[in-house]
């Protein structure tokens, strides 16, 4: 396989018409940069779905793609991609991806670079990287990451994006009529109260259905821990990052202490963060995003959870369905996968930017067939993509 010859980056912004997570709360407006900073957990959201994409190219003019997260000040990125990563990258073997992403990581250890938009460059370009190795092959990428352990990737439905408790009601209730069976809700946009939509959707749903709440690292270990008590009746299979993202040891004591099971991991790039949750027996349920680890870490991570017994649900965001794509090829190879989280209203949306026979039916993820990655910018995603030198 011939060396890699040029790496490019694109921004592709998807308007959208009602926010991510659902419309405006009491007090929440779309600045002029076109955020909004959600009232429920004080985080910046965008009001547009939008990523960062890249194509690298090879000597030979083998073309590999990969994506990460754009969806706040992707220029950013492009420009650690573009300053930083591609000059070092230029001239190296595809197939040495495991050891390439050892080395840009290591560029900037020493300034802090940990996370953050300087690890999700990375993950653009590790998740490009095995794609050009697999499509020189003609092979699926899920056969270059393991044996497989399944053919398709069970999901459960993420999100409940409408105005009201009622109105997340029904939208519940029907998708469980379209035979759907676990449920998770953003509490971020819980405006009517955490407790009391999970209640509601408890007793429309029925005992069978699976309830899951996102807590969006809203509280500290005590408040978390009162509100396990109060949801507990609501037999939950788990709650999410209910503390801080830097409070190691309140979330291992939610995890110790709590009634409910933890789940947590969306936020993490390394298996080095991942360990140091892992070691403090944090987490029931890990949450790598592809997103943020690319296919390198997403592996060594999954093998820590495996090793320290943690079942893995892979979580899943905005973007073009690039990166989903590399989630689900490298989910049908980890032991101990619980589900992948299916966030239907981005989901649908990226399907029509791609070229490729991916889909979600019956509660399960269906893996795309080509090689590589299995999908390709389409039409519609050039319609929104836009190159960034």
């Amino acid at each position: 396989m011939s060396k890699v010859h040029r790496v490019e980056t694109f921004i592709v912004t998807v308007p959208r018409d009602t926010p991510y997570l659902g419309p405006l709360g009491p007090g929440e407006r779309v600045n002029e940069r076109g955020y909004v900073v959600r009232k429920g957990n004080g985080t910046i959201y965008p009001s547009v779905d939008r990523s960062v994409v890249v194509r690298i190219t090879t000597e030979d003019g083998a073309v590999g793609w990969g994506e990460t997260y754009g969806i706040c000040a992707p220029r950013a990125v492009c420009e650690i991609v573009n300053d930083l990563l591609a000059p070092e990258l230029i001239g190296r073997e595809p197939e040495d991806v495991e050891q390439i992403w050892d080395d840009l990581y290591g560029l900037m250890r020493v300034r802090g670079s940990f996370g953050g938009f300087y690890v999700d460059a990375i993950a653009a370009l590790d998740i490009a990287l095995w794609d050009l190795r697999a499509r020189a092959l003609g092979s699926p990428l899920w056969r270059l990451l393991g044996e497989r352990q399944r053919e398709q990737v069970p999901g459960y439905l993420s999100g409940l994006p409408a105005a009201t408790v009622a109105g997340r009601v029904q939208m519940a209730r029907e998708f469980q009529q379209q035979g759907h069976d676990a449920f998770k809700i953003h509490a971020v946009v819980s405006s009517e109260g955490i407790v009391e939509e999970t209640a509601a959707l408890r007793a429309a749903l029925g005992d069978e259905a699976e309830l899951m709440v996102d807590l969006h690292w809203k509280f500290d270990a005590d408040q978390a821990l009162a509100l396990i008590d109060q949801l507990a009746p609501y037999r939950l299979q788990f709650i999410e990052a209910p503390v801080k993202p830097e409070d190691v040891s309140g979330l291992a004591r939610v995890a110790r202490e709590g009634a409910i099971a933890v789940a947590a991991g969306e936020e993490w790039h390394t298996e080095y963060e991942a360990r140091l949750r892992l070691d403090a027996n944090a987490v029931r349920y890990i949450q790598p995003e592809m997103g943020h680890t690319g296919i390198t870490q997403f592996l060594r991570i999954s093998r820590l959870a495996q090793a320290a017994g943690v079942e893995i649900a892979p979580h899943a965001t905005i973007g073009t369905g690039i990166f989903l794509a590399a989630s689900l090829h490298a989910s049908t190879v980890v032991s101990g996968l619980w589900r992948h989280e299916w966030q239907h209203s981005v989901f649908a949306r990226s399907l029509e930017l791609l070229d490729t026979d991916m889909n979600y039916a019956d509660r399960h993820y269906h893996l795309p067939s080509g090689p590589g990655l299995g999908v390709t910018p389409g039409q519609r995603f050039w319609n929104y993509a836009e190159g960034v030198a």
